[in-house]
């Protein structure tokens, strides 16, 4: 099996792109000010904040309890409820009520967790048509990707691609890259799909406890046209997606798409409590490693994402290296703290994929402090995971040199000598990693211990 390559050599690929890296990084960052504008409207955005992060302090120290009275007032609302311990129950569940139902052409709204449990490719592998209708999840679709960004799927391709895309799956016109006219051939296309469609599947945003309904938010009307048209419509949930009251929903419909793109609310937000008179509704809730995520108490507070993105459009290492550098479902900051609970080998590079600034925390609408698990799983990787020996012994070599004071100095006495008399070619070579991109500070004729020495008395 192919070794996923690390984050910085991942990294290192896209950066080839100059043009594109840049362009990537500005364009996120366009997205993160719209947000700052967007919160700085709401006098209350700090406290709507707290709320929110209160909210699911209690949902995630009570979630056993709100599962089931989740459970039972879905079930009095004419839902089938079905629990999935992983990916696979998850898919199975998904192709036994296809089966059962004599489904097989079928539409799928932006579901996060879907992707996490990999049911397209589960399902095409078995014979079923698969049409994600989010727009950006199906130009991606078509250029068998998968999402580089939790909110904005394609943010990654520009303007002329998506139009040779479209020129290639759907016969617009050669090299055209108008949005309108691009997304008037995207309506027309899915607009069959959505008649054709026997069954709709969502993901769901919100799962309301205390009545058993759920809501899907959207900014295209997809979830809604499926769901509508379809005879049967499948929910798929994260067992960590519930809040309390239909109360409580009010903050975080303030705090969502104001995080996520700098609006005030989603075009749409969807409410669905029962099945229509007729038609059939299922409801799947998902563990796939959320409750032992749960037991680490350094890092159960990541499940309280709402999967907003914000940190993300923020983050310098994201905007720079775009979200195929992860390899993972869900990438940037968040998935960096949750993807290595899922499998530490595989994501063991992740959490270093950081500079640990907080910007993540401080734009987290849930207030996670990511950039603080950041760091508390660099420690566990370091003592659990792999490591490079390189990197081990370089660590040990720096921890014996920084614990002799006489050593230190002598150390850098020599480090400043041989920087200044050395050959551009010795020092900025293979070895070098933070040379690649950048120039190394003007060496100091003293250290700062010298200088204080002789300017203290100043």
């Amino acid at each position: 099996m192919k070794a996923t390559p690390t984050h910085a050599a991942a990294a290192e690929e896209f950066l080839k792109d100059e043009e594109r890296s840049h362009w990537h990084d500005d364009t996120l960052w366009h997205v993160r000010s719209k947000r700052d504008v967007a919160a700085q409207k709401i006098p209350e955005w700090e406290s709507l904040r707290t709320t929110a992060s209160q909210i699911k302090d209690n949902v995630l120290s009570n979630l056993d309890q709100l599962l089931l009275q989740f459970e039972k007032n879905a079930i009095e609302n004419g839902i089938e409820v079905l629990w999935a311990k992983d990916a696979d129950e998850h898919n199975q569940h998904v192709l036994r009520i296809l089966e059962e139902n004599q489904v097989k052409n079928l539409v799928k709204s932006k579901s996060i967790l879907t992707e996490e449990c990999g049911l397209n490719h589960f399902l095409e592998d078995k014979g079923y048509d698969v049409v994600d209708t989010d727009l950006g999840e199906r130009i991606i679709q078509f250029n068998k990707q998968v999402p580089s960004h939790i909110v904005m799927p394609a943010i990654h391709l520009k303007k002329k691609e998506i139009g040779d895309i479209f020129h290639e799956h759907l016969g617009t016109d050669a090299g055209a890259d108008d949005p309108a006219y691009l997304t008037e051939a995207a309506r027309q296309h899915l607009r069959q799909k959505f008649i054709q469609a026997k069954a709709a599947i969502t993901g769901v945003n919100f799962g309301i406890a205390e009545t058993g309904g759920f809501v899907v938010c959207t900014n295209e009307g997809n979830a809604d046209m499926g769901t509508h048209l379809a005879d049967l419509h499948i929910a798929c949930m994260g067992i960590e997606k519930l809040i309390p009251r239909a109360a409580d929903l009010g903050v975080f419909l303030r705090l969502l798409a104001r995080s996520a793109t700098g609006q005030s609310i989603t075009n749409y937000t969807s409410h669905f409590h029962r099945p229509r008179p007729g038609k059939k509704m299922y409801l799947i809730l998902v563990d796939n490693g959320r409750t032992n995520q749960l037991g680490r108490e350094d890092f159960r507070n990541s499940l309280k994402c709402i999967r907003c993105g914000a940190c993300m459009n923020t983050c310098p290492i994201y905007r720079r290296s775009s979200g195929f550098s992860y390899g993972s479902t869900v990438p940037g900051p968040i998935g960096s703290i949750l993807s290595p609970g899922m499998d530490l080998k595989k994501h063991s590079s992740l959490p270093f994929a950081s500079t640990l600034c907080g910007s993540c925390t401080d734009v987290c609408p849930v207030k996670i402090n990511i950039h603080e698990q950041l760091y508390k799983w660099r420690q566990v990787i370091t003592k659990e995971g792999p490591s490079q020996p390189s990197k081990k012994w370089a660590m040990r070599f720096g921890g014996n040199v920084m614990s002799k004071p006489k050593l230190f100095d002598m150390m850098g006495n020599l480090a400043r000598k041989s920087l200044s008399i050395s050959p551009r070619g010795f020092v900025y070579n293979s070895f070098n990693a933070w040379g690649k991109h950048r120039e190394l500070p003007e060496v100091p004729k003293e250290s700062f211990k010298e200088w204080y020495r002789k300017n203290r008395k100043q």
